[in-house]
């Protein structure tokens, strides 16, 4: 189905909890979140059924978030259920890789085709740092349990952060040449709740390519990336530019939060509630509301933050 601009929305993000097992500063309050009631929350059921309604609706990727998804009791029954849709193309998820160990090979046989990992850093204080509470140890070894499970791509994602991490750029896109995954460097964008971050925090992706000038660029569709190669690299490196080049002229995607309201862009304040509907309603009002996508969410900066109106974990990316 085509938005009021002409874009075909054929991807639509499903965050499945606001919960998780880390804390990263430019995603989640330190003392994490309150856990809502249940009942406030999208069920199994429902969420299935909207997976099906945007199908029928020409979606044809499904990407799985969080918070952290890996952490819901039922990811594994969900993905399965799903991944079954008769007319999804790919199923994905996104995840912070450390319970990849005991998860990655259930999920590839649930059905999943691709794995994003986040990994900002490759420093292991620095890591405990940003993450507030995780260990890049267990994090590499979820990257080594998706490489093993045989997921049909590995990705990983690494918020660009000036003074932190800029400095790792080499070392992150090394990982593309002892692995066969695809490095994602993705510009950290002015969320509610990770203020803590100075103006010198945000940086365009352009400093990658600065720091690589051996990357070559490929000609070929990255989506929303920007995708460069290393000499003799297994894998991409893509640059995500949601603020020093957006890419809002061609999004294709839909949001469903865990609390079952739906998000037409990432960056603006309106949601509209499927919670509590049958498939058929669920099908109208994602038609309706993807009529409303907006054409794009406006300048963003450290002084112009976004209107999304809540924080990462709770939207899901």
């Amino acid at each position: 189905m085509k938005d009021g601009f002409g874009r075909e929305i054929r991807y639509l993000r499903i965050s499945v909890t606001e919960l998780c097992n880390l804390r990263c500063r430019y995603c989640m309050p330190e003392e994490g979140v309150e856990k809502r009631c249940h009942e406030e929350m999208l069920t199994e059921e429902e969420t299935v059924s909207a997976a099906r309604a945007a199908v029928s609706l020409g979606v044809d990727k499904i990407r799985i978030t969080g918070g952290e998804p890996l952490v819901k009791k039922n990811i594994i029954s969900l993905c399965e259920k799903i991944g079954a849709i008769d007319g999804l193309r790919e199923l994905c998820i996104t995840t912070n890789g450390t319970l990849l160990p005991r998860l990655a090979e259930p999920l590839r046989k649930a059905g999943v085709k691709r794995v994003n990992l986040s990994l900002d850093t490759l420093d292991a204080e620095k890591y405990a740092y940003i993450t507030r509470r995780g260990t890049l140890d267990l994090a590499l070894k979820g990257l080594e349990a998706a490489l093993e499970a045989g997921f049909d791509k590995v990705k990983i994602n690494a918020v660009l952060i000036g003074g932190f991490n800029d400095d790792e750029v080499p070392a992150l896109a090394e990982l593309t040449r002892r692995y066969p995954v695809d490095v994602r460097f993705i510009e950290l964008m002015p969320m509610e709740g990770n203020r803590d971050f100075g103006p010198d925090a945000f940086i365009p992706y352009t400093r990658v390519l600065e720091a690589l000038p051996e990357a070559e660029p490929l000609g070929k569709e990255g989506g929303v990336a920007k995708l460069y190669r290393l000499p003799g690299a297994l894998g991409s490196i893509g640059l995500i530019s949601p603020l020093g080049d957006h890419f809002c002229g061609t999004c294709d995607r839909l949001r469903l939060l865990a609390d079952g309201k739906l998000k037409p862009c990432l960056h603006a304040p309106a949601e509209y509630s499927i919670k509590g509907m049958t498939e058929e309603k669920m099908r109208e009002t994602m038609a309706s509301v993807i009529l409303k996508k907006p054409r794009w969410h406006g300048v963003l900066n450290y002084e112009n933050r976004s209107g999304a109106g809540r924080t990462m974990n709770e939207i899901g990316g």
